[in-house]
């Protein structure tokens, strides 16, 4: 029997051996969408989860047919296995990516796709629930520019038309002018009329929107900072969706969607104000989509930093 340790070492390595036969420098060769398992080092505590990574190295060698693609796996399945995953560490991993290709490659990057699960809180009740945000870390260690770091993240949040609340209004004037001709109206009739479903006889239309949020992070950023980020976007937003919701909740809800009408113009210029003015997301790229209850086609907007 062939010992698989020693045949190993005389086993063809065709990537290497071979020169390429159309020669040429790559920006990215690599693997994407490994499975993995991850705990993260964020800002907050994140369950474990599964995630989709991304690893690759330039190939700068313009004779070499390919790079050794096992040894970025390995490193991978041995950093997600071992730590808690941060930009720190995801630098560290970069590093291993170049040094283990040192004779053909001088550029690494990695990126990790997940759910962020985080806890929160009901806006009026006691109770709390989990919400889950996709998320995408991303780190590239360039020759020439140097280490960047960004965060994606993905938020999703209610959004009422004004327009449609307007024109709502006016049906619901339209009907009260109608259902009330005499001079003398109580106030008890009044109420009961508002409270009826005859008297608010039009709503207007609201549906549930995405924000798309990639923020290019500080050079010192390890931490990963998610909930800072959620919070951020969903503070300025009012309407996150919710997670534990009661009857208080449910009403809070809809008081928040009446007092925060929105196009998804006023979406992203909320958005883009609100990074703009922070100490750490300055740089970043939104786009909102309105998944329209009205129409069967989305309304969306995107805006970069300035």
């Amino acid at each position: 029997m062939l010992d698989s340790v020693n045949q190993s070492a005389t086993l063809p390595d065709i990537a290497s051996e071979e020169k390429a036969k159309i020669g040429g420098l790559l920006q990215w060769v690599g693997m994407s969408d490994i499975e993995l398992p991850v705990r993260f080092n964020a800002d907050a505590p994140l369950p474990p989860v599964s995630a989709r990574v991304r690893a690759e190295v330039s190939l700068d060698n313009a004779e070499t047919r390919g790079i050794h693609m096992s040894r970025l796996y390995l490193a991978c399945d041995d950093t997600f296995n071992e730590e808690h995953i941060d930009f720190a560490v995801l630098e560290k991993l970069t590093n291993q990516f170049i040094s283990s290709h040192r004779d053909i490659s001088r550029n690494a990057l990695i990126e990790v796709e997940a759910e962020a699960m985080l806890r929160r809180p009901a806006l009026v009740s006691d109770n709390s629930g989990w919400r889950s945000y996709p998320m995408k870390l991303s780190l590239v260690q360039c020759e020439k520019t140097g280490l960047s770091k960004y965060l994606s993240l993905q938020v999703t949040y209610s959004s009422t038309c004004p327009c449609s609340a307007a024109l709502a209004r006016q049906l619901i004037q339209r009907n009260f002018s109608e259902t009330f001709s005499e001079d003398n109206i109580s106030k008890e009739q009044v109420m009961q009329w508002l409270g009826s479903e005859e008297g608010i006889n039009a709503t207007p239309h609201s549906q549930r929107s995405s924000a798309v949020v990639k923020i290019r992070l500080p050079k010192d950023k390890t931490l990963i900072p998610i909930e800072q980020a959620v919070n951020l976007i969903e503070d300025t937003l009012k309407t996150a969706v919710q997670a534990a919701v009661k009857r208080a909740d449910e009403q809070a809800f809809a008081l928040r969607n009446g007092n925060n009408l929105m196009f998804c113009e006023d979406a992203a210029r909320r958005i883009k104000q609100a990074l703009s003015d922070s100490d750490w997301a300055r740089h970043f790229h939104l786009r909102v989509t309105h998944h329209e209850s009205l129409h069967p086609h989305d309304a969306t907007a995107e805006a970069y930093s300035d």
